[in-house]
């Protein structure tokens, strides 16, 4: 009997040990259930250190593909729209112009402002595009296994470092001091609780990656051209050059990597390999602690699925606590038609996915005013979330409400009842406003914050939000952080030259301890980020009013989505002392409950 119990408690644990493996495969990394999420453009943050800044050799490659001899960097305090003197030259409009502006920030401005972030209560960042590219967004890299050369604090020296290489073997790979202080960051990220993830843009590269100028160059013979889908091959009897490659989205700047069935063919899927275990495991211990915590996937429906499966497999590997989201956004960009991200959300793909589809319904609930929805299609709008995903991926979801790809939020608030991500600035939209909120505006931002800090999933707050930053679309979202210690130019310019009103650009103070106090609430207030969601019928169509639930917590959440103030009744709540824990004021509900006002445009947190 005795060798029976043994011999069963092996099995069990053999079992629970198996079962724990799988988990680790297949389960979302507890901590990203809790994140408040920061996303940086890193070369508009903070310019920390002046002396590697990009010069006109560094965006050799990159488009425009114009580098006018008269190019400075751009004064991080002007009017955003207002163009230099080198700028005027060529005679192209603010747009065309843009793609040449360089502001100088680097990883030393992220590390300069890591006090900044921690005080706003910031627990994970999320980087936009670090690797070495010409351009300034960075989503064309040159090369994967360097951090951006003006990022660091050599860029010259960095480059001599590039020439010894051989980025096809690892096993000559150096680490640059870009690349040593990119690691520093890590490391006083990691020291203070913060987790980092990075962007792996693994669809395409840029038209300088280091592999297709082998292509460019060797055509046929080069070892490499079967990395890219090659349309036609250049002649060389002929004068005319006949190389023709496809770009995404036909932008040749962009070569696309060829795919099987498998998704990308081994060349590339073996160099990605690598990148993911040098940015993972640095040192190569098997520890991960000096690594980054995950990644970010561009354009991640673009690529097979079944690639992704076999990414998640080499992450897990190297740390089963990585965080895995994907950009699946528009499955129909022109029909308006998001992409329900279920298949990649079964346990096997991706923890979770940028939730573009929150952000809207925040949106069209909150900001339009022709085309408003409901407070039950609001609610629909997110149990249709609830229903689609599984619900530690719904939980762990990046919910946000702009982003580097589509207009701010302030900027959403001044031109409603715009199609997510379309018309969303004056190039697009000749009638889009560029002005800052007024007041009223600004308090339904506010609004929309508090309800992104108490609904389930992660919020992400796009960089300079909190300091009352606006803008369209890109590249307008991707002006230079307001930092309080500054004085900006007012902005006076419209990029039609357009009449419009003299804005004053300042950091919002006000709008910053909002954004702190809903974040410290989320943070004390664990049924904020893991409790049970249960949404309360009003008769009132202004109101919504919905409940968090965790262990033997229960908060109640009361908004108000009108323009005057509200009563609620608070017959949903019986023999409580609740307390606000917006200005902490304490409410007594007897059994027969209690009348209470809700100002306009505002939203009750009580315990």
């Amino acid at each position: 009997m005795k060798n029976i119990v043994i011999f069963l408690t092996v099995i069990l644990f053999v079992a629970c040990d198996s079962k724990n493996v799988d988990m680790n495969f297949y389960d979302v990394p507890a901590w990203s259930q809790k994140a408040i999420w920061y996303q940086i453009f890193t070369e508009r943050f903070w310019n920390g250190d002046l002396n590697n800044d990009p010069e006109l050799d560094d965006m050799a490659g990159g488009w425009p593909h114009f580098r006018p001899k008269e190019w400075q960097i751009h004064p991080w305090t002007s009017d955003w729209y207002k163009m230099q003197s080198w700028e005027k030259i060529n005679g192209k409009d603010f747009y065309w112009n843009h793609g040449l502006r360089r502001y100088g920030g680097d990883i030393q401005g992220v590390l300069d402002r890591l006090d900044y972030l921690q005080e706003l209560g910031i627990t994970a960042i999320y980087f936009n595009p670090l690797f070495e590219s010409p351009s300034l967004h960075k989503y064309d890299a040159s090369l994967y296994h360097h951090i951006d050369n003006n990022f660091g604090p050599d860029p010259q020296r960095d480059k001599k470092i590039w020439a010894l290489e051989n980025p096809a073997d690892p096993n000559t790979w150096q680490w640059t001091a870009a690349d040593k202080l990119f690691l520093k960051l890590l490391k006083e990220c990691h020291n203070r609780k913060m987790h980092v993830i990075i962007d792996g843009v693994f669809n395409h590269v840029g038209y300088m990656f280091w592999a297709f100028q082998d292509v460019v160059e060797k055509q046929q013979s080069s070892e490499y051209s079967d990395w890219f889908i090659i349309k036609k091959w250049d002649n060389p009897e002929t004068k005319v050059n006949e190389f023709e490659y496809l770009g995404w989205n036909g932008v040749l700047d962009l070569p696309e990597f060829r795919e099987d069935e498998n998704g990308l063919v081994q060349g590339p899927a073996n160099h990605v390999y690598n990148i993911i275990k040098r940015w993972m495991d640095p040192n190569g211990d098997g520890d991960p602690s000096d690594g980054i915590d995950g990644w970010r996937l561009d354009v991640a429906e673009m690529v097979n699925i079944t690639f992704w499966k076999n990414f998640r497999k080499w992450v897990k590997e190297l740390n089963p606590e990585a965080y895995i989201t994907g950009e699946v956004w528009w499955q129909d960009w022109p029909r308006n038609k998001m992409f329900n991200a279920a298949p990649w959300l079964q346990g096997d793909v991706f923890d979770a996915v940028m939730n573009y589809r929150f952000g809207r319904a925040l949106k069209l609930y909150f900001l339009n005013e022709t085309d408003k929805i409901s407070t039950q299609a609001f609610i629909d709008s997110i149990n249709t979330l609830r229903n689609d995903y599984r619900k530690e991926n719904f939980y762990a979801l990046m919910n946000l409400v702009g982003s580097h790809d589509m207009e701010r939020i302030a900027s959403q608030v001044v031109n409603p009842d715009l199609w997510v991500d379309h018309g969303g600035n004056p190039a697009q939209n000749p009638n889009f406003k560029v002005r800052k909120p007024n007041e009223v505006e600004l308090k339904k931002q506010m609004l929309i914050v508090g309800v992104q800090m108490t609904l389930p999933g992660a919020p992400m707050v796009y960089y300079g939000d909190e300091a009352g930053m606006w803008g369209g679309d890109d590249p307008d979202c991707r002006k230079p952080m307001v930092w309080p210690e500054l004085n900006y130019e007012d902005e006076t310019t419209h990029p039609l030259g357009k009449d419009r009103s003299k804005d004053k650009v300042s950091f919002n103070h006000s709008l910053f301890e909002w954004y702190k106090k809903c974040i410290r609430i989320r943070k004390n207030e664990s049924a904020l980020s893991l409790g049970d969601l249960e949404f309360i019928t009003q008769n009132n169509p202004n109101i919504l009013v919905y409940k968090r639930s965790f262990e033997n917590s229960d908060l109640w959440i009361i908004v108000n989505n009108s323009h005057i103030k509200e009563y609620v009744d608070l017959n949903f709540v019986n023999n409580s002392n609740l307390l606000n824990l917006i200005n902490n004021e304490e409410i007594n509900c007897p059994e027969s409950g209690v009348n209470i006002s809700i100002n306009s445009y505002d939203i009750l947190i009580l315990k």
